[in-house]
């Protein structure tokens, strides 16, 4: 958009009506529902059932991130399939993984269905991205990146609430098969969908790297960095080092996403309001600290606390999505 051009303006009603905003909400659920129901349980399943160890579980988390590296094939992939089937499968592979996981109580099982999920999780959020880039507007899209956030901490509190009560019903196993189940019937739906419209200006498939865009690159590698601080060290932290329980990460991930339930549009609207610059400085600047309190804390209460400040300031990274739009 030039200087010169008046923005769009936000039609939240527009935006609804839009197939592809419910296609997507309904696959984000069940990503979400698989990450996080694989983020609570991995570390209490690892060390409690499999027996692995801190050096194992780095293993399997660093195996975990292949996947990551080789999404830059989706490119490749969306020449022999649409890519809204794409996402599709996609959550299919997540939610056939996690099902799988308790099946196999080994360090070779669980590294074989963490990479499943992974390849799922990790494609659909490229191919998200990429749709949600594609369907709606600049004015729009940071909107629909933070609705899609919210909904995605309202599911984490559903599954939360889920595993909170049934973990004492029980046992692994079933609730990787039930929670599984649940995904595998979000992707069937997926499958009876078709939102893609005819009208949109065709993608370009196929790479395509810029000097311009090297900010971006820099930035989404960095993010990815520090997701990987985030997911990995974060929980088995508080799993080996302050003994949290199953119920225990559980009822923090539900605190946790309650509160980002409310405040993912907002930041959102923050964005569209002050634009992605100074979102991101206040993403990079708080991090400093978080990560400082983590290294020096022994109390187990500021743990928690720091894990949700960690949360609530890794969505700013929506900021890096619209900024590359």
């Amino acid at each position: 958009m030039t200087p010169t051009q008046k923005p769009i303006p936000l039609r939240i009603d527009n935006v609804k009506k839009n197939p592809m905003y419910l296609f997507l909400a309904v696959l984000t659920i069940g990503s979400t529902v698989g990450l996080q129901a694989w983020t609570t349980l991995f570390n209490n399943f690892a060390v409690e059932v499999v027996g692995l160890d801190g050096d194992s579980i780095g293993i399997i988390q660093s195996i975990r991130e292949i996947p990551g590296f080789l999404a830059l094939l989706v490119v490749f992939a969306i020449l022999f399939i649409k890519e809204h089937r794409l996402s599709v499968l996609s959550i299919l592979f997540l939610g056939v993984g996690l099902a799988a996981t308790g099946l196999f109580p080994s360090f070779a099982g669980l590294t074989l269905t963490t990479l499943v999920t992974s390849f799922g999780f990790h494609y659909y959020e490229t191919t998200n991205m990429s749709l949600t880039l594609q369907y709606f507007n600049e004015n729009e899209s940071p909107w629909v990146f933070g609705k899609l956030r919210s909904l995605a901490a309202a599911s984490s509190i559903a599954i939360g609430l889920i595993i909170f009560l049934l973990a004492s019903i029980l046992n692994f196993a079933q609730l990787y098969l039930v929670i599984g189940g649940l995904i595998v019937a979000g992707a069937v739906w997926g499958f009876t969908q078709n939102p893609a419209d005819q009208n949109i200006i065709p993608q370009r498939k196929k790479l395509i790297f810029r000097r311009k865009y090297l900010l971006f690159y820099f930035l989404y590698f960095m993010a990815g960095a520090r997701r990987q601080i985030f997911i990995v060290f974060s929980v088995l932290l508080m799993v080996q080092k302050f003994n949290y329980s199953v119920r225990e990460v559980t009822l923090l991930f539900v605190i946790n996403n309650a509160i980002n339930y409310f405040l993912s549009p907002m930041i959102g609207k923050g964005i569209i309001r002050f634009g992605e610059r100074k979102i991101l400085s206040m993403e990079y600047l708080s991090l400093i600290f978080i990560f400082l309190a983590y290294a020096f804390t022994d109390s187990k209460l500021i743990v928690a606390v720091l894990y949700i400040l960690d949360h609530i300031f890794f969505n700013f990274s929506i900021a890096i999505r619209t900024y590359f739009q």
